[in-house]
């Protein structure tokens, strides 16, 4: 129920929105000390009216970032590949789920996320406690494990619009809070990682 109310008043916006939207993200983005410092970026490419991504992914190769980019398996776990531009996506229908653009070149194996400096994730809201509302699927929460298991602690950084920081979200025992949260209108530091 709650998701279904972030995601309806995300429908409500419209394609200049969200373009106007993705711009002002890239930009209080690219200001965070990690992203500064970071040589490989795991992201991901935005769909609908999610918080546009591709300005920041494009900036972020300016750069000389690694961005890597998830493919999602079958069983709804996450490999990646290399962002090479936009013309290195391809759109992909996962059957009755919705279409994403994954990299289309090699597979790079569901581990190399291990490898990321900074872990940009998708989301549909964060409370203070950096507590993360995922749409449901589980991916993240498969990734953000697969960190754990490794040792590895890149910066965990949540996408989203001004209105999706809110007071509380449910949280289960297996969920991992965010560093930061980055909304259009600028960073949010969170007690996190």
């Amino acid at each position: 129920m709650l998701r279904q109310e972030f995601l309806t008043v995300r429908n409500r916006l419209t394609a200049d929105d969200v373009r106007k939207a993705a711009a002002a993200l890239a930009d209080r983005a690219l200001d965070l000390p990690e992203l500064a410092h970071a040589r490989t970026v795991a992201a991901y490419v935005s769909v609908g009216s999610e918080p546009g991504t591709l300005v920041l992914l494009d900036a972020l190769r300016a750069r000389g970032v690694d961005v890597l980019l998830p493919a999602l398996l079958p069983d709804n776990d996450l490999d990646w590949g290399s962002y090479d531009g936009e013309g290195s996506l391809a759109r992909i229908q996962h059957g009755g789920k919705m279409a994403l653009f994954e990299p289309s070149g090699e597979r790079l194996g569901p581990d190399a996320v291990t490898a990321a400096d900074v872990v940009l994730l998708p989301g549909l809201a964060v409370d203070g406690r950096g507590m993360r509302l995922g749409r449901g699927g589980g991916s993240y929460d498969r990734v953000l494990a697969r960190l754990e298991r490794a040792g590895a602690h890149p910066a965990l950084v949540v996408l989203l619009y001004d209105s999706e920081v809110v007071a509380h979200v449910p949280a289960e025992a297996h969920d991992r809070p965010v560093r930061a949260v980055v909304t259009p209108s600028g960073v949010r530091r969170l007690p996190g990682t």
